[in-house]
């Protein structure tokens, strides 16, 4: 799906813990993505629809230099990928070479892409960090992809960090990780979210303040009243 301006603006408002919280009222559990955490960049939010990338187990006979040059390379790749996605890369969690480096994350950012998220490793991390991009990774490593993965194709379903991904899902993430939003959850989440942040905030402050955690958290009737009238 598409994300306007506006619902972007809203879901940076709402952390991933919000969001697994909500979705898990919804019978959705596996939707955080093992492994990556933020490693290059401003660490502001991120949020964007999924350009999926896939590699799988290295082959001798695939994995060649070949490769570099193959219409099915990183490289045709990346000019594929439109302003505003995230690039989801399914690196099988190969920590043994980078899924991508520091050429190939400086196009992604002129073409406006809001960060990578890998549930393998990265290279080039002196030149990534010039870039000031933002990566979310699970290690760096100094080898190329081809050196240990053969990369397969683009905009079709991955699995990364354990977690099903489909092309165009909505992808959220921050210092506690990654999560997958389905496009169907997508205004229940911008609907409900907004307002759980604020009530988290507010309840955080009372305890900052010295309240007890029973009936404030979870609030009671008494104590949503408070908020209620405090809030307004």
């Amino acid at each position: 799906m598409t994300l306007d301006s506006k619902s972007r603006e809203q879901l940076k408002q709402i952390s991933t813990g919000t969001i697994t919280t909500i979705l898990f009222k919804h019978g959705l559990r596996n939707v955080w993505i093992r492994g990556p955490q933020h490693v290059f960049g401003k660490g502001q939010r991120a949020v964007g629809p999924a350009f999926t990338m896939r590699f799988i187990a290295y082959r001798e006979d695939l994995c060649t230099p070949n490769a570099w040059s193959s219409p099915k390379s990183t490289r045709a790749c990346v000019e594929a990928m439109p302003d505003g996605c995230i690039a989801v890369v399914e690196s099988g969690g190969c920590l043994d070479a980078g899924a991508a480096g520091d050429i190939l994350c400086a196009r992604m950012q002129t073409r406006g892409v809001q960060a990578l998220l890998t549930d393998g490793a990265v290279r080039d991390a002196i030149g990534i960090r010039s870039l000031d991009f933002d990566v979310w990774a699970s290690g760096v490593a100094s080898p190329p992809a081809v050196s240990f993965m053969h990369f397969v194709g683009w905009q079709e379903p991955v699995t990364c960090g354990g977690v099903a991904i489909l092309p165009d899902d909505i992808i959220v993430a921050d210092d506690d990780g990654a999560v997958v939003i389905p496009a169907a959850l997508v205004e229940e989440v911008l609907k409900v979210g907004i307002e759980q942040e604020r009530q988290e905030a507010w309840i955080l402050a009372e305890v900052q303040k010295g309240g007890a955690l029973a009936g404030l958290y979870p609030m009671s009737e008494d104590t949503r009243k408070r908020y209620e009238q405090q809030k307004s």
